[in-house]
């Protein structure tokens, strides 16, 4: 479920409900700006806990208080629902 690749009109369809997210390549990529590193590491404990319970999981690079975040289904080679429904579940953190 999930799983199967959308098509270049289904990814713009779907990024235009999220906020902030943007397509490059096969993943969707957001950077998120926190007041300061503690923060920036609570929000990516929260990240890293809703995405285990997903079971699906996103690239993380963490800079100071900047969240760099991607998504992408590796095992399909590209971008299925999956990542469309973690973007959204991760924007209402």
């Amino acid at each position: 479920m999930g799983q199967e690749l959308l098509n270049e009109s289904e990814i713009r369809e779907r990024l235009k409900s999220l906020k902030g997210w943007t397509l490059s390549g096969k993943e969707i990529r957001k950077s998120i700006e926190a007041k300061d590193f503690v923060r920036a590491m609570g929000l990516v404990s929260s990240i890293a806990l809703l995405a285990e319970r997903r079971n699906h999981h996103p690239d993380i690079d963490i800079r100071w208080n900047k969240v760099h975040l991607a998504l992408s289904t590796h095992s399909a080679g590209g971008l299925t629902e999956r990542d469309f429904e973690l973007a959204s579940a991760i924007d209402q953190l």
